[in-house]
């Protein structure tokens, strides 16, 4: 079931200009698809001298696994997601120096590789039409101020 930029907001904690995406357009167990123009706005919040970076796409990515996580906690039956954390990025390859010059929508994907209760590894790519422009995976932490707790 496609979402559309608002109900991506009440999903996640980007708020205003900081919610990148526009829309999930496909969403399943393990796998989430977004789409956004959002690298063509003159305000958007990431941007820097006028240029948006390719390194902005890992920004795009952590919101696709963010709204991912929502809408999974809902298939799991709890009733509000958990916070997480991104705690590392790997194997990270930016395919393009920015962003912002990419003329068509930028499609988000990330794919969950594994989990468990206290950690989501996904992987991800950022593509403009045909073009991919960035690669990478990224760890998850979930609750991690309940788990700095209980080390303390």
């Amino acid at each position: 079931m496609p979402l559309n930029k608002s109900e991506i907001a009440t999903r996640i904690p980007h708020a205003g200009g900081m919610c990148l995406l526009d829309m999930v357009e496909h969403w399943d167990a393990e796998n989430i698809s977004c789409s956004t123009r959002s690298h063509h706005d003159d305000n958007n919040p990431l941007r820097e001298a006028g240029r948006l970076g390719a390194a902005c796409g890992v920004e795009y990515a952590a919101q696709a696994m963010a709204i991912h996580g929502a809408l999974t906690a809902g298939l799991a039956g709890d009733s509000r997601p958990r916070a997480g954390f991104l705690a590392s990025m790997r194997e990270v390859q930016l395919h393009v120096p920015r962003l912002d010059d990419i003329v068509d929508a930028l499609t988000v994907q990330a794919v969950r590789l594994t989990g468990d209760g206290q950690s989501i590894l996904y992987s991800f790519s950022v593509h403009g039409g045909e073009k991919l422009l960035l690669t990478g995976r990224a760890a998850v932490v979930l609750d991690a101020d309940n788990i700095q707790g209980r080390q303390t």
